[in-house]
């Protein structure tokens, strides 16, 4: 067994000793610690693969985080509104809504469709009646430079804020006049005649969502009241502690609140953009795990040159007295430390680069010339990331099991020399 240097204290297992041996020399660098080539190719293919799957999904996860937060600057957490039109008593349900403990803020709404007009130029609009003393509780939004715009709107002023996409849209801007169209006219001699209104635009706001900036106009909840003929609010908007908990507090509050009154979270009201964001993300973690797939299974080929370069070894280690399951072992741990290995590297090059984008990115920007992102044609102009433990332990743990399961058949083909006719020949 003189030829045989361990490089692992003597206590442990044989099997781990040499695997590990092995998996830092080939047989040109017997002398020396450096990892082989073919080894060395193996963890570094493993470890591109796991950093690119790690990347990849932490991107994708901050540009829907981002698109999220967004969103929610805009939409509340939580509404509660009635079928009928407007909440029996908007007063009585916001008291039982805020004794929720995960409720923080709550304040009335109205949500009705309109048309707004401007000479010839008519566009659909969702218009919201606002309370803004009470809207910066629910919409981050209505807090901070916004407020004061939204504090513009005042009860029987009939004043308007656009989203800055529709105003751009329509051409107006501050102090400019426009006509709101509602729905359900009136009744005349001469036929139904729609109800119309003056209305005075007072300011616009950005909240960096297309879809939002394009459609919303807040008006005063008591305009809005008069406008559509509504005794009240129609609903009530929640803000929550931790809005992942949306669902679970909706369904709490149904029990609560009774059938009479409908609850809708945040995550149904644009499900079909988070529905598609996940079939996205799943799509692409299948994908990119094909290439963790690959590099893993090149160990297979890896293990079957080793083995055959060590068969005057194996059948050595045979006559010493080593089973069958043992050089088995070895061929296993030596697959099991280049996954190992590259696993760990992947996920330190992984995690390195998605912690760091934020500066990498304008980097590589600086370098090329280029900009990824332009913000005349993306909504979000930087590169967000967002790693999470949920993405990355699963990638590890597939990384790891796919080495495991590359190492079985090289290692039982190895546990299965002929001593006699291995060392033939030496």
């Amino acid at each position: 067994m003189a030829q045989f240097p361990f490089l692992l204290p003597s206590q442990l297992p044989f099997e781990l000793r040499i695997g590990w041996r092995y998996t830092r020399a080939g047989r040109s660098t017997r002398r020396n610690g450096f990892i082989s080539f073919i080894s060395g190719v193996s963890m570094l293919g493993i470890a591109l693969g796991v950093a690119a799957l790690i990347i990849v999904l932490s991107v994708m996860n901050g540009f829907q985080k981002e698109v999220r937060d967004r969103m929610l600057s805009v939409v509340s957490h939580i509404e509660i509104y009635s079928p009928a039109g407007a909440l029996p008593d908007a007063a009585q349900t916001m008291r039982q809504a805020r004794a929720h403990p995960e409720v923080v803020g709550a304040a009335p709404f109205i949500s009705m469709q309109a048309l707004l007009a401007r000479g010839e130029d008519m566009k659909g609009a969702l218009v919201r009646g606002i309370d803004p003393a009470l809207e910066p509780q629910v919409t981050d939004m209505a807090g901070g430079a916004q407020q004061a715009v939204l504090a513009r709107l005042t009860p029987g002023g009939f004043g308007v804020v656009l989203g800055g996409e529709l105003a751009r849209g329509m051409g107006v801007r501050a102090g400019d006049q426009v006509t709101l169209i509602a729905p359900g006219g009136q009744v005349t001699p001469a036929g139904v005649v729609p109800r119309l209104k003056q209305m005075t635009v007072v300011g616009t706001f950005e909240s960096g969502h297309y879809e939002y900036d394009a459609t919303l106009v807040f008006v005063h909840i008591e305009d809005a009241q008069r406008l559509f003929r509504l005794e009240g609010p129609s609903g009530v908007r929640l803000k929550l502690l931790d809005l992942q908990e949306a669902r679970s507090v909706a369904r709490e509050l149904t029990a609560r609140l009774g059938a009479d009154l409908y609850v809708r979270d945040w995550t149904q009201q644009n499900r079909t953009w988070f529905a598609a964001v996940q079939v996205e993300k799943r799509m692409m973690f299948i994908i990119l795990t094909l290439i963790v797939a690959v590099a893993a299974f090149n160990l297979v080929s890896t293990l079957v040159m080793s083995v055959t370069d060590k068969r005057a070894d194996i059948a050595i280690l045979r006559t010493l007295g080593a089973s069958p399951l043992s050089v088995m072992g070895i061929f296993v741990v030596q697959g099991a430390m280049v996954g190992i290995i590259g696993t760990l590297a992947g996920l330190l090059l992984g995690l390195g680069v998605a912690l760091n984008i934020d500066v990498i990115v304008p980097a590589l920007e600086h370098a090329l010339g280029a900009h990824f992102l332009p913000q005349d044609i993306y909504l979000i102009s930087r590169m967000p990331s967002d790693p999470r433990a949920a993405d990355i332990v699963p990638v590890a743990l597939i990384s790891l099991v796919l080495s495991f399961v590359a190492t079985l058949y090289p290692s039982w083909s190895a546990s299965r020399v002929n001593p006699a006719e291995a060392l033939r020949y030496e």
